[in-house]
């Protein structure tokens, strides 16, 4: 398997879970200026990264790569515990942090910019900031009654969980207090598989 990444980017999850699986796997690393290159949009006409390449075949959208990866590799157990709840519970932490966490940040990165009134635009920046915090709310309290974000073993939700979490504290989102949600960061962080993923991104 081929990934396309960006350093830090949300890729990063899919990346943490390539090495969580074991298996082999090539990152490749796509800048600005390479997801706008007519090779890379004929991958991706969205110009974003993840996207993962297999004996020709092309897969894009991160949560639909995070259960191809979990899927390729059973024995991971990366997809829950074999039951349905647990399968379950997996794929809405998933899409918790995909639906919910993920597009909640896009003011903080520019996606207001357009409305070009310096007010505004920071208005809008200040009720991502908002939610946010209530979103890591959330996590927090369901941390507090278990190890990982979908149960009691990690899963392909918690890479993603790692990377928004990343992104909250460069963007100076108060996580004041958020004990459950700063021990999962630290757990990440220690991890060999999250910190082989780093080093390959630049980001160690």
């Amino acid at each position: 398997m081929k990934l396309y990444y960006s350093p830090g980017a949300c890729s990063l999850a899919d990346h943490i879970a390539l090495e969580w699986t074991g298996q082999p796997y090539e990152a490749v690393a796509a800048s600005r200026e390479v997801r706008k290159s007519p090779e890379f949009l004929a991958l991706n006409p969205a110009g974003a990264v993840p996207v993962l390449e297999q004996d020709g075949w092309v897969l894009t959208q991160n949560t639909a790569i995070l259960n191809y990866i979990a899927a390729t590799s059973p024995e991971a157990g990366l997809a829950g515990d074999g039951t349905l709840r647990s399968r379950a519970e997996v794929d809405r932490w998933l899409a918790f942090v995909n639906s919910d966490m993920h597009p909640a940040f896009k003011p903080l990165f520019g996606t207001t910019a357009y409305l070009g009134d310096a007010a505004m635009i920071e208005k809008t920046k200040d009720a991502a900031r908002t939610q946010l915090r209530t979103l890591f709310e959330r996590v927090d309290a369901q941390l507090g009654k278990h190890d990982w974000i979908a149960g009691s073993t990690r899963s392909i939700a918690d890479p993603y969980l790692y990377v928004v979490t990343r992104w909250a504290r460069a963007q100076g989102i108060d996580l004041a207090g958020l004990g459950n949600l700063e021990r999962h960061f630290r757990q990440m962080e220690a991890d060999p598989g999250v910190q082989a993923a780093l080093k390959q991104e630049g980001l160690a």
